[in-house]
């Protein structure tokens, strides 16, 4: 094969082939340069380190080359070997800016982000090019990030902006620490006097209809990702967007459209599918709901928001078989999720399939949802099933979470008395009646069987007797 020194490739080429054969062949240290970033770029870390060694061989006193292998080396986490080089270097070349930008990171590495802030300062300060120094405030922000001086690190992230208007990184960082601070109208009055000198920007647009969204001025919300939309029709987080902003302003068919718009300019998503799901439930159109919510769990299987939209689809339209094909669906694909397996205990309830919601409660549980009803819910199933002492070990459970809480005491009072443990039964029962005398009727709903039992009926007097 020809290879034709035009070829931009070529070095590559020339140099993958030498590789193979091991002949030693001659590169410049630009093209050394070149081969290195490529592979580093694309994470093959084992050639760079080839290229380097080699270009070093052939260039030991190229600077560049030797910043490479500082950078290979803070990524192997040698930290001190980096600042040896990095202090030769500096000797050679106190004013070059790459070392002290290259010494910040090794110290950032290490935590030392204070001391990394110092450094990037200095190499701003010896820069030949103020106006692209862009880069080097980006890094500066950064480094505030990690420190949690948000302030700090907005000053430079506009500096950033001051220098290359097209940095929307710049500008997600900005907004970023913004929201962070709880400082939406702060973010809105600086989106504002960016777009007034870039009027046609539409991530700014777009950041700002997010800040009002979150501020809830929903026409200002809607009127700033319609300017996203002028500046850019193929915006499809726009669109998305514009389309939340609707759905607050119950205008749903609108809502629709805008979602709809996104699935004609890019691979359908799921997130839009699940909203147009939600607008054609809230217009009472069902048909097209289900459509929309089946479209979003064949989209992706691993959305739970979409099995638990259909299944309550099916839920409020009392049609809990549905809803449990679904559920147990869901289940089957991820059996860790807490939220399927609330709602498989809650439709088996429904149904009656009493077991089933016993071991659906009882998994909620093992993956650590502590919600009282889920304790409360498992514990009546398992006296509905006349697992007396696993109610019992249930809520000695929960107590540990709801430390005197009435309902969970009135539920001992009664499996004690049930099990022919009085004397548990009757502390139980008298906390229980100290904490709230009017959840009393839980006796009677679920240990019918003790309504006549004269202590008990007593110990219940007696506790009204005395809070009247």
């Amino acid at each position: 094969m020809n290879y034709s020194h035009e070829d931009e490739n070529y070095p590559l080429t020339r140099f993958e082939s030498m590789l193979k054969t091991n002949d030693i062949l001659f590169f410049d240290s630009n093209e050394f340069e070149n081969i290195i970033h490529h592979y580093l770029e694309n994470g093959k870390i084992a050639l760079a380190k080839r290229a380097i060694k080699l270009g070093l061989e052939q260039h030991p006193t190229s600077i560049n080359l030797r910043l490479f292998q500082v950078e290979i080396l803070v990524i192997e986490n040698k930290f001190s070997e980096a600042d040896e080089i990095l202090d030769m270097l500096h000797d050679i070349e106190p004013n070059n800016e790459e070392i002290y930008i290259q010494k910040a990171n090794v110290l950032s590495k290490q935590d030392q982000h204070e001391k990394a802030i110092s450094t990037l300062l200095i190499a701003i300060d010896i820069s030949s090019t103020p106006e692209d120094d862009s880069d080097l405030y980006a890094l500066i922000g950064m480094e505030y990030l990690f420190l949690d001086q948000f302030e700090n690190a907005v000053i430079y992230f506009k500096k950033c902006l001051e220098s290359d208007t097209s940095d929307y990184s710049a500008l997600h960082n900005i907004v970023y620490c913004y929201d962070f601070l709880d400082q939406n109208q702060e973010a809105i009055s600086y989106l504002n006097t960016f777009l007034d000198s870039n009027p046609y920007c539409e991530v700014a647009w777009h950041q700002l209809g997010r800040q009002y969204f979150t501020i809830k001025d929903y026409a200002k919300a809607n009127a700033a990702f319609d300017f996203a939309i002028i500046s850019d029709d193929t915006f499809v987080g726009a669109y998305i967007e514009k389309g939340k902003v609707l759905e607050k302003l119950k205008q749903y068919e609108e809502a629709i459209e805008n979602y709809k718009v996104t699935l004609a300019l890019d691979e359908p998503t799921s997130f839009a599918l699940l909203r147009i799901g939600y607008c054609y439930e809230k217009l009472g159109k069902d048909d097209l709901a289900v459509q929309f919510f089946n479209k979003t769990i064949e989209d992706d299987a691993l959305l739970d928001k979409g099995w638990i939209a259909i299944t309550k689809f099916y839920m409020k339209r009392l049609d809990y078989n549905k809803a449990l094909k679904f559920i147990k669906k869901a289940v089957n694909i991820d059996g860790e999720n807490v939220l399927y397996w609330k709602l498989y205990a809650t439709i088996n309830k429904r149904l009656n399939f009493l077991e089933e919601a016993e071991i659906g409660y009882k998994r909620t549980l093992e993956l650590g949802n502590y919600e009282l009803d889920t304790w409360l819910d498992r514990s009546d199933i398992l006296i509905a099933l006349g697992e007396y002492d696993a109610s019992i070990y249930n809520l000695i459970q929960a107590t540990e979470f709801y430390p005197e809480n009435p309902e969970i005491e009135y539920r001992l009072g009664g499996l004690y008395f049930t099990i022919h443990q009085t004397q548990e039964g009757r502390f139980h029962l008298k906390n229980a009646l100290r904490l709230n005398v009017d959840y009393s009727f839980i006796i009677s709903e679920l240990f019918p069987m003790l309504n006549d039992r004269p202590m008990i009926k007593a110990i219940i007097s007696e506790a009204k007797k005395t809070s009247d």
